[in-house]
């Protein structure tokens, strides 16, 4: 394993005081700039102690390798190890190439699973928030192609009930959620394709029944994130992944933070990628990052 280098605003963890994790993803992307930003910022909450994990001599910006791949998969091992063995709060996860991590033996499709399998969870999920919009994700990383197939009232009900939790641990006490169709049009009465009436809709009427939250839809997707921008719900719930995050992205893609639902401990992550043209120029915005670690020091 690559050395591990700890950075954090203070040498010392005392115990009690609750430590926050961050991963310095890719050493050839923005992550280690992003999290020296952020820590050096003042907009961090006091009360935590902050330790970096991974060695930033693994790589050069904007030149990935196999070796500076290596160590951001070494970061998120190291991590897991951390939050299973010692008391440490939280994670947050710097950007990764998943490119880079399958080319060193990295099994799956993104973080958000890794960190599901290594805390043995089957119901989690993946939901991602911003200033104005919160989006749960019904299909996460999967091809356009398979998405009929692996949505089920199941996928759909299961994010529901996270997004609902997730919501009432930020102080919302009655939340309201829309759930978008899966079709143009929500399948215009089964017009184009009936998964609103023989999936989505069943689980509406389940969701409803458990009394966490208000759950209405299906709604037309190319309609219902005005409304939720406007703030008519407390959040949203898009049956694919770009369903969900082009509307985010747009709207807010500098302080847009990821959170993968369902784990023992929290963790969140910066809503971007390595953006390896960029590393090292000194042009890299680390207000996702900031947002990501008061997110992580608000749910821990």
């Amino acid at each position: 394993m690559q050395p591990l280098l700890a950075l954090a605003r203070s040498n010392v963890h005392f115990r009690g005081v609750p430590e926050i994790l961050i991963t310095l993803g890719d050493p050839a992307g923005i992550g280690p700039e992003i999290i020296d930003a952020a820590i050096a910022s003042g907009k961090l909450p006091e009360g935590f102690d902050f330790r970096v994990i991974g060695d930033r001599f693994a790589g050069t910006p904007g030149k990935p390798t196999r070796e500076s791949a290596k160590s951001a998969l070494d970061a998120l091992k190291e991590s897991t190890r951390l939050l299973r063995e010692t008391d440490a709060a939280a994670v947050v996860t710097g950007p990764v190439s998943k490119e880079g991590l399958q080319s060193v033996g990295f099994p799956f499709p993104g973080q958000t699973e890794f960190y599901a399998d290594a805390f043995g969870m089957q119901n989690y999920g993946m939901l991602l928030t911003g200033p104005t919009l919160t989006v749960g994700l019904a299909t996460i990383h999967n091809s356009l192609a398979d998405v009929p197939r692996l949505l089920t009232a199941e996928s759909i009900f299961s994010i529901g009930k996270l997004t609902a939790a997730f919501l009432k641990k930020r102080s919302i006490v009655s939340p309201h959620i829309a759930i978008c169709g899966l079709n143009p049009h929500a399948g215009e009465n089964g017009a184009f394709g009936d998964e609103e009436k023989t999936i989505i809709a069943p689980a509406v009427a389940e969701l409803n029944e458990l009394g966490l939250a208000s759950f209405t839809g299906p709604y037309v997707p190319d309609a219902i994130f005005r409304d939720v921008a406007k703030g008519k719900y407390d959040a949203v719930l898009a049956m694919y992944h770009d369903q969900g995050l082009i509307p985010l992205k747009l709207l807010d893609f500098d302080e847009a933070v990821n959170v993968t639902l369902g784990l023992p401990k929290p963790r969140t992550s910066p809503d971007h990628g390595t953006a390896f043209s960029i590393a090292g120029k000194g042009e890299a915005n680390p207000a996702s990052m900031i947002a990501a670690i008061r997110l992580a020091c608000e749910l821990a």
